[in-house]
């Protein structure tokens, strides 16, 4: 048992200075005494292994990127709080998806070290940088150049560069590529193992998007570009400007690249060909409406395997054959018509298929066929081959449009839905939000992912709130609880939009809005769904040590220093540092009674932060070690500037000294 001393968050961190210890960490025999980098020992352990090193390299490189390299090292410089009126209401107290309001870089750093390898998909909608879409990069950290060329470790006349166009907002691509580099970096770190990142993007930053984005997750990790095909094509002068992108990189490239998509509209269709069965709905006039209604909505573009009706109202769709050469695949045996007995048509090459398939399918007994349903036109389906009316036409392989819900997700995805409608909908008013995503497209990458209870989703661009809508839909559809995390900065809404006249002055009020509708819709559409539909709001507050008028001191500051804490600044400072111990933001706190002084117990970690611990506090909290078998905490963390010097060596050493009855391994931790 020993008492550490420990102060977070100070700003000695470099462009490199993590990703050094990373390095130390691991592998110590390749630093000497005064922690140079030998790179040659690093090369012979990997020769030793059968490693191959190539020197073929290169890199995207712009101004500004070693400054991006600093703003990822670099700690929060903000603190955390919840929303305790919204998170308290019945719906929201126990649920586990969260909605964080700021910037997302801030919270991203705050999030790392609980979520660090936590989260199964990351799906992001970020600025596109078109020179329309209102995005400028600037930065409100107040360095010199010379600080900067220091930390960065770039010549002065670069950080003044720098500093001029992070000072005075930009909307180049080093703007833009400064933007990014430090957010994907840790939402890699973020990603689990097995997670995989979905980016949308278009045409004016995807070649430099895919060119960090290999630098960051790696080539090996890129799984696929996709197109998304945001519009169909009307009248357009010219090449029309139909389509964006979404890269996809996976954690690891062991990761399978089989990602899974529910077919676009297939519920729709299902439920129509109830309405026609549920109606009794003639065969024939049920297949003419099925068709008319295909082609209505769009779906003979998107779901294609659709034939027939089967006499039970299944829909069902012929297989296409590709009919390699005879040699390969045998003699030209006949198939015999199971209602005239005749032989069937036969291909100019031959079967693909073996007697026995056919025999398999239509089930031959004693020379019968059996399980034959006729249909309307005089065509039959024995098992999973049709056979025409006639002997003319060859039989097909058919499926039923049930066993084929699912594909493999394509390299180009079409959607139906229009995200703008859909905002429109949920607020009664247009103007809301500009070019939102459809929830259909979203719901078709997250449902690409097999998923699993708890499964963690994130979207640090939030926006108007699709992301968490269709985690929602998806989890009513499929009875998953995936949770989401969305974060969005307070952006202010333009004056003259109908969402500014309606009282949303933010983007973050509207993502708010949107999630509480959404949830409300859900709740009328799933009636049998009793799933998690609330959320937690948390969000980024001001350093309340810092005063306005003043520069604070960064490298020497430590992280509390006031004593007096309000009840709100007691609940920040909670909330900060137990995301900072690795507890999820939505981890119960629960109070722990220390003979009058009232103690925070999170994950494990005991919390001593007001003033007041006395003696019999101390012994209380002794006995409670010993002898209460539902209290083991493992650390206990406690703030400094509410204990004297005497009070915190008289607790060290009676934590040395107690019983220890229950064998803990507890760290005592002092926080300044």
């Amino acid at each position: 048992m020993r008492m550490e001393e420990e102060t977070l968050f100070t700003n000695q961190e470099t462009a490199n200075s993590k990703q050094l210890s990373t390095l130390k960490r691991h592998f110590p025999q390749c630093f000497d005494r005064d922690g140079k980098f030998i790179q040659e020992r690093l090369s012979e352990m990997l020769g030793a292994e059968g490693v191959e090193v190539t020197k073929e390299t290169y890199s995207l490189n712009w101004l500004g990127k070693s400054y991006a390299r600093l703003l990822t090292n670099l700690p929060p410089q903000t603190m955390l709080r919840g929303d305790t009126a919204h998170n308290e209401q019945p719906q929201n107290k126990f649920s586990q998806n969260l909605l964080i309001k700021g910037d997302n870089l801030e919270v991203l750093k705050h999030m790392v070290n609980a979520y660090a390898e936590k989260v199964k998909m990351i799906y992001i909608d970020p600025p596109y940088n078109t020179g329309k879409d209102g995005f400028t990069y600037t930065d409100e950290k107040k360095f010199t150049s010379d600080q900067l060329s220091e930390l960065a470790g770039i010549d002065t006349e670069e950080a003044k560069r720098i500093v001029e166009f992070t000072s005075k907002g930009s909307n180049s691509h080093s703007a833009w590529l400064t933007f990014m580099y430090p957010r994907l970096y840790i939402a890699r770190e973020l990603l689990r193992h097995d997670g995989v990142i979905f980016i949308s993007i278009d045409e004016n930053e995807l070649n430099q998007l895919k060119v960090i984005c290999d630098e960051i997750f790696g080539e090996a990790n890129f799984v696929e570009n996709i197109v998304w095909n945001k519009r169909i094509p009307k009248n357009d002068k010219g090449i029309g400007n139909i389509h964006e992108y979404i890269l996809v990189y996976a954690k690891s490239h062991e990761v399978s690249k089989e990602f899974l998509m529910r077919k676009e509209g297939i519920d729709d269709v299902f439920e129509f060909v109830e309405k026609l069965k549920k109606s009794k709905t003639p065969i024939d006039k049920a297949e003419k409406s099925l068709k008319k209604f295909y082609k209505m909505n769009g779906y003979d573009r998107g779901i294609t395997l659709y034939n027939g009706l089967s006499r039970d109202y299944r829909p069902w769709g012929k297989i296409n054959m590709s009919w390699p050469n005879a040699e390969t695949f045998g003699p030209k045996y006949e198939v015999l018509h199971p209602i005239t007995n005749q032989p069937v048509k036969i291909p100019d090459r031959g079967w693909r298929w073996k007697r026995s398939t056919f025999e398999e399918a239509a089930m031959i007994v004693d020379g019968d066929y059996t399980d034959i349903q006729e249909l309307h036109d005089g065509s039959v389906i024995c098992g999973s081959i049709w056979f025409a009316q006639n002997e003319r036409t060859q039989p097909s392989s058919i499926k039923f449009l049930d066993e084929v819900e699912e594909f493999l997700l394509r390299s180009i995805i079409s959607t139906k839905s229009d995200g703008g409608v859909e905002v429109e909908k949920i607020f009664g008013a247009k103007g809301y939000f500009s070019y939102p995503k459809p929830t259909s497209l979203i719901r078709t990458l997250l449902g690409s992912i097999e998923a699993k209870d708890g499964d963690i989703f994130l979207d640090f661009f939030a926006g108007s709130g699709t992301t968490a809508h269709a985690v929602l839909l998806l989890n009513a559809e499929d009875g998953v609880e995936r949770k989401y995390v969305c974060i969005q900065l307070p952006e202010k809404t333009d004056k003259k939009k109908q969402a500014y006249k309606d009282g949303y002055k933010t983007i973050f009020e509207i993502t708010k809005a949107r999630i509480i509708r959404s949830s409300e819709q859900l709740k009328v559409q799933y009636p049998a769904y009793a799933g998690d539909l609330g959320f937690k709001i948390f969000e980024t507050t001001n350093d309340f040590r810092i005063k306005d008028d003043v520069t604070p001191n960064l490298s020497n500051l430590s992280f509390f220093d006031d004593v007096v804490l309000s009840d709100d600044e007691f609940k920040t400072l909670l909330t900060t540092w137990c995301l900072y111990d690795g507890n999820f933001l939505n981890e119960r706190v629960s109070d722990v009674d220390l003979a009058g002084y009232i103690a925070n117990l999170c994950g494990g970690i005991l919390y001593l932060i007001t003033p007041g611990f006395t003696r019999n506090s101390l012994k209380e909290l002794l006995q409670k070690l010993d002898f209460d078998k539902s209290f083991a905490p493992t650390k206990i963390v406690v703030f400094g500037n509410n204990f004297e010097s005497a009070r915190l060596m008289e607790v060290n050493e009676a934590l040395k000294s107690y019983a220890n009855k229950k064998s803990l391994e507890l760290e005592l931790v002092v926080r300044n």
